[in-house]
């Protein structure tokens, strides 16, 4: 048992320790340079084996939506991205209930499959992280 967090600490192949690192996308995918920024952290750490999860929450669900269109305002869609994301073992994905409903949004309305959780779900799988980073 891991005392700081009360994660439980794994090894990896090569015996080093694997953390549970869980990020946080609470922000709409485009005007800001949050969700991009997310992505690439994400990718980094899955690089380096470690247990990787991804929440969307409020307009971060909007991350995820298929269809976005980004030529008026200029701007790469980078959303197709998230559909390489299980080439990389990051396949826990997870959106919360709420900030779906909110939004008028669906699973269905979603790129990549996603585990949809209720807030207390969500808050019951962010205890168990070693790290969370919100964006």
């Amino acid at each position: 048992m891991n005392e700081t967090t009360g994660g439980v600490d794994s090894q990896d192949e090569a015996g080093g320790t694997v953390k549970k690192f869980m990020f946080v996308n609470r922000r709409a995918p485009y005007g800001t340079v949050y969700a991009l920024e997310a992505l690439e952290v994400v990718l980094i750490s899955a690089a380096f084996d470690q247990d990787v999860s991804m929440v969307f929450l409020d307009d971060g669900v909007y991350v995820l939506v298929k269809g976005q269109q980004t030529k008026a305002i200029d701007v790469k869609n980078f959303s197709p991205a998230y559909r390489a994301l299980e080439g990389y073992n990051i396949e826990k994905l997870y959106v919360d209930a709420d900030s779906l409903a909110a939004r008028g949004l669906t699973e269905d309305n979603l790129l990549v499959p996603v585990e949809v959780l209720s807030a207390v779900q969500m808050a019951e799988l962010m205890v168990q992280q070693d790290v969370v980073i919100s964006f």
